[in-house]
């Protein structure tokens, strides 16, 4: 039995996914994406459902959040929350790697080391931004 779960639990482990910031290149505004956090909350969402940015820019969370919108609108950004843009390849990579199939997605990411951040939950779909919790 003790064979079977650490299988499991590698099994489980291998399943996230790894970002390198330094390959992909995101934009924060006019400029490039350097991340500077140890940990961060990713949300991809669609900027073409009503009040979604206002509810993004409302939310409070553990960690700082980078948001990635589905059409590439990047609002300004604040402290608690970091809108990104890419080119159409990086968006496809970004999309294809962590296996999106929905609209609003949340997961955290933890850095590995320097510019290398591994996912660290499970990708959750939400069926609203609302439904992003404070405890994430």
């Amino acid at each position: 039995m003790v064979a079977a779960a650490f299988a499991y639990y590698n099994y489980k482990f291998s399943e996230y996914k790894f970002i390198d910031f330094s390959e992909w290149t995101f934009y924060q505004e006019k400029a490039l994406f350097v991340p500077k956090s140890d940990d961060y909350i990713v949300v991809f969402y669609s900027s073409k459902f009503p009040g979604t940015v206002e509810k993004l820019t409302a939310s409070k969370a553990k960690y700082p959040i980078i948001a990635i919108d589905y059409y590439q609108k990047a609002p300004p950004s604040n402290p608690n929350i970091i809108f990104l843009r890419a080119g159409t390849n990086t968006s496809l990579k970004f999309i294809q790697r962590f296996n999106i199939y929905h609209s609003p997605t949340v997961f955290t990411i933890k850095k590995n080391k320097d510019m290398l951040y591994k996912q660290d939950s499970m990708i959750r779909e939400l069926d609203t931004i609302e439904a992003l919790s404070h405890d994430i």
